[in-house]
């Protein structure tokens, strides 16, 4: 591994680390010296190093004084400190210039050769640990996967793909990932059979906690309980491995998280799992007991605009009568808005808001060339992600909150998964558009390639015809009428979608954070 490794080590007492130098040569490193910082810079001109070694204490320009040029000349070469100096100013002073370690004088030869791993090969050791835990860890997960029997199992299993491909995806080992795709496609399989067989069951009987009791099972104890200002901010089509990178980025502004998988219901769409979500009901429910709050889907107008409505109902019915915003987010203007009114906001003793940017992004994603390059597979569309919340106005309430004592819920209504197989379907002029679910009358298409659920109110959705028939695609597959076939299959293959049955639309995180 040492072989081929230049380092340059730069100290007036270069005759004192003949040790060291020894030490690093016999294991293979190649070491080159300089007696003060300009002769360093005229060798960093010719040659390019690996590591610098920059002594802190030499006359003439000092260490600190040299590392804005050597950074000049070398602005992506780790630089180590060596110093005699334990004052904290010196140590403030080198790490606010972006030294990638600080070592103490005396150091032993270890200590440098720790140095040089941790800023050297610190990523080819990650991978070859990390490649090694995973096959580890390949027969033991396949196993889970093949024998999953309830919904818990499935759960530990989407914790646990999402875990290795976040991973996987940060050192870029390629074989590895194309190993984790086929596990993740034999999940994708096994999980839609649990699906078919096990749903139905849920709506009748006992259930997973699902997108439309868990404010009741989780929300109203706390309004009930507390006096603490709650956020609920949902932000529409959040997956799993979406929530883990932002956590990432929270962590260290909050003090508690606190998170959980629940399951979306079907359809995985909008028009259902939020209504279903705020309403605490299931969309059967719903259209029969507030019919005035639910569009069907060949209904004409928005079919979410009824939710706040929908959520004071909720309220109601738990004897709730408290002071409460409800704000839909649509762009970075309306988030601000949120962002610059936090003090009012904390005299409430909840908000609501929701976002819409993922839900819009994953549209774009189909409609927008730029954004389908952009985001043209899963780790750019994480990215993406992770890039806009970054610098939202999402992460601002987050910096702002972080002052106050709140407690917040982010959760979301679905999921989306990356689309690939198509499916031809046939139905009449009535069969509604979605890709990865239909509802219809005289529906054609292929049994053993998607749930079809003939009696809709079995699973807890309203019927809109007398003959209705509910039909959702299975993993990575989409729908596709045989009009224009090739053209819609071109035009939708490798979008992110939702409505239909997969680990990514249906298992969703529910998260509570105490702030302080």
């Amino acid at each position: 591994m040492a072989e081929g490794v230049k380092i340059l080590w730069i100290d007036d007492e270069v005759d004192l680390l003949n040790v060291h130098i020894i030490f690093l040569e016999r294991k293979g490193y190649l070491v080159k010296t300089a007696t003060n910082a300009q002769d360093a810079f005229d060798i960093l001109q010719q040659e390019k190093f690996d590591i610098i070694f920059l002594d802190e204490n030499m006359p003439g320009i000092t260490g600190l004084d040299a590392l804005p040029h050597l950074t000049e000349y070398a602005p992506h070469t780790p630089i180590i400190m060596v110093t005699k100096s334990e004052d904290e100013a010196v140590m403030d002073e080198a790490i606010g210039s972006q030294v990638a370690d600080y070592l103490i004088k005396p150091v032993k030869p270890q200590q440098i050769l720790l140095a040089i791993k941790k800023n050297v090969f610190q990523k080819d050791l990650v991978t070859e640990k990390t490649g090694t835990k995973f096959r580890e860890e390949f027969s033991k997960l396949s196993n889970e996967i093949n024998s999953a029997t309830d919904w818990q199992d499935w759960i530990t299993i989407y914790r646990k793909l999402t875990h290795w491909t976040l991973l996987l995806d940060e050192i870029q080992d390629q074989v590895m990932l194309s190993i984790l795709d086929s596990l993740k496609l034999e999940a994708q399989r096994l999980f839609s059979k649990y699906i078919k067989n096990n749903y139905q069951n849920w709506i009748s009987g006992d259930h997973p906690p699902m997108v439309y009791h868990i404010l009741q099972d989780q929300l109203i104890p706390i309004l009930k309980q507390g006096d603490e200002t709650v956020f609920l901010i949902v932000i529409d089509n959040l997956r799993y491995d979406h929530w883990r990178e932002l956590r990432s980025i929270i962590h260290n502004k909050v003090e508690k998280i606190e998170e959980q998988l629940i399951f979306s219901i079907l359809p995985t769409a909008t028009q259902y799992a939020r209504n279903a979500l705020f309403a605490g009901l299931m969309p059967l429910d719903i259209k029969r007991y507030y019919p005035q709050y639910w569009k069907d889907d060949n209904d004409e107008g928005n079919k979410n605009d009824y939710e706040q409505n929908l959520f004071d109902e909720l309220l109601k019915r738990n004897n709730l009568q408290l002071k409460f915003t409800f704000n839909k987010i649509f762009n970075d203007i309306q988030g601000q808005k949120i962002v610059s009114n936090i003090k009012n906001l904390m005299t409430n003793r909840l908000n609501v808001i929701v976002y819409n940017f993922i839900d819009m992004l994953s549209h774009a994603k189909t409609n927008v060339q730029m954004v389908k390059e952009l985001a043209k597979d899963e780790t750019s569309y994480r990215s993406v992600v992770k890039s806009w919340f970054s610098h939202s106005s999402i992460y601002q309430l987050f910096e702002r909150l972080s002052q106050y004592n709140a407690t917040v819920i982010i959760t979301t209504d679905h999921g989306a998964v990356r689309v690939k197989n198509p499916i031809k379907v046939i139905g009449d002029r009535q069969t509604t558009t979605n890709i990865r679910y239909k509802q219809g009358r005289n529906l054609n298409y292929p049994e053993k390639k998607v749930f079809a659920v003939p009696k809709p109110e079995k699973i807890g959705l309203p019927k809109s015809n007398i003959v209705n028939t509910y039909i959702f695609a299975l993993e990575n597959d989409f729908f596709v009428y045989p009009n224009n076939y090739h053209q819609f299959v071109n035009y939708y293959k490798d979008s992110f979608q939702h409505g239909g049955v997969s680990l990514e639309e249906m298992l969703i995180p529910f998260v509570k954070i105490k702030t302080q």
